[in-house]
């Protein structure tokens, strides 16, 4: 007689992993790592709270993982990696004060002028992380994008479906304001888009023009100023202006270590 090995199927594991899908509960499947981990002594209550607690830091996780890429960053770049000594006018502690975010849940706004190559975008994208780590919505645009995309929802017939999306918003980050000339068509959609998060939810805005020359980007110098008065309102205004440009000193520092590599023979 030919012996079969058979896998002993336990019913009340499997009706707790039925239940534990059936609840959105997964971590419950695992309730045996929790009792191994139990001290002598510790009762059903110690169990049953340590079980819930991994199951809340695992949803955490998740929601974080999940709103991060909803965000659409472009890449991933976190204020722990930024160099501060580079910041002439701002303060590390003023930019670690904002990662609280505090100004989103008081309804600020952020708005960063200063040269190409200050690190604008790399600060956007690292406030925008903490702000999903926080548990808030965050989306990233550069400019052109958001027009572009505001047009084709137009165009599509989807503006509504787009307005609501961004409505639901806690944090919008607009990148790159200087780049583009926007028509009276695109300047009046931003426009829109931007008054109707006024004292509503935040926006961070970077931008390489101060706001006197905003009027190179947009043909309604009246609407420029509804817009300024839109995007300081309850803000912070930083002046990210450096003395060279971040990118620039990367690429030369790398110049300069290829140049001191010995040549062989």
């Amino acid at each position: 007689m030919t012996g079969v090995n058979s896998v002993q199927i336990n019913p009340t594991k499997e009706t707790i992993k039925l239940y534990a899908k059936q609840l959105k509960t997964p971590t419950f499947v695992d309730y045996e790592n929790v009792v191994r981990q139990l001290q002598p002594g510790d009762g059903y209550d110690k169990f049953l709270c340590q079980l819930m607690q991994l199951e809340v830091l695992q949803q955490q996780e998740a929601g974080q993982r999940r709103r991060i890429k909803k965000a659409g960053f472009p890449i991933m770049k976190t204020l722990d990696e930024f160099d501060y000594t580079r910041l002439e006018h701002v303060s590390e502690s003023f930019i670690w004060e904002l990662a609280s975010c505090d100004f989103i849940k008081n309804r600020q706004n952020i708005v960063m002028i200063g040269n190409p190559g200050a690190g604008k975008s790399h600060l956007s994208v690292g406030l925008g992380i903490k702000a999903c780590y926080a548990g808030f919505n965050v989306k990233f645009y550069t400019a052109t994008n958001l027009a572009n995309e505001l047009a084709e929802a137009v165009q599509f017939h989807r503006l509504s479906k787009l307005e609501k999306s961004l409505a639901k918003i806690n944090l919008l980050i607009i990148d790159e304001l200087s780049y583009l000339t926007f028509n009276r068509y695109q300047s009046e959609m931003l426009f829109q888009v931007i008054s109707e998060r006024s004292e509503r939810a935040s926006i961070i805005v970077t931008t390489n023009l101060e706001f006197s020359r905003w009027t190179e980007l947009f043909e309604n110098e009246i609407m420029v100023a509804a817009l300024i008065d839109r995007v300081t309102f309850r803000s912070h205004v930083l002046n990210m202006n450096v003395k060279e440009s971040y990118r620039l000193e990367q690429t030369l520092s790398k110049g300069n270590e290829v140049n001191k590599e010995p040549i062989e023979d």
